[in-house]
């Protein structure tokens, strides 16, 4: 995994949101500039969606999207990739393989980026995380679960 580079990471809360809650409704939006290498992170009780129209992103579509949920009376860390549906730059294939790559730091920036609310509860660090790769293609198509946000410190 890619080391964190603190300089790089900017974080920024919605309004009615901050470091240490609400859980639910807690929504994260996690882009990047391919040019600086610069990560956005904001956290809100719905996603950022101003970070999300500028055309080269809803192209791209390379976003991650993340959110508490409860499933079972049990909190769960649900994170989406859109793999593929609708206009998007890249076959599935080559898509699903870089969300793969990638996934793994951007778990570790959200973690890093919230790291006051994982302080503040604990138990947090030991829910599952869901991952729901989203796409037109069924082979893609997939839920899977990811460990722990404990694993991505």
């Amino acid at each position: 995994m890619r080391h964190l580079r603190l300089e790089k990471v900017h974080i920024s809360y919605l309004s009615g949101t901050g470091p240490d809650g609400p859980i639910i409704p807690r929504r994260y939006t996690l882009t990047h500039s391919d040019l600086t290498g610069d990560l956005y992170l904001t956290i809100g009780r719905d996603y950022d969606l101003d970070q999300l129209s500028p055309w080269y992103t809803r192209l791209m579509r390379d976003e991650v999207l993340a959110d508490w949920q409860s499933e079972h009376n049990e909190p769960v860390l649900a994170v989406h990739c859109h793999v593929s549906g609708g206009l998007v730059f890249g076959p599935a294939r080559l898509r699903n393989a870089i969300f793969r790559r990638e996934l793994p730091f951007a778990l570790k920036v959200l973690r890093f980026g919230d790291r006051r609310l994982f302080d503040a509860n604990p138990s947090l660090d030991t829910v599952p995380i869901v991952v729901y790769f989203h796409a037109k293609e069924a082979t893609y198509n997939v839920r899977e679960f990811w460990g722990t946000p404990a694993e991505y410190q």
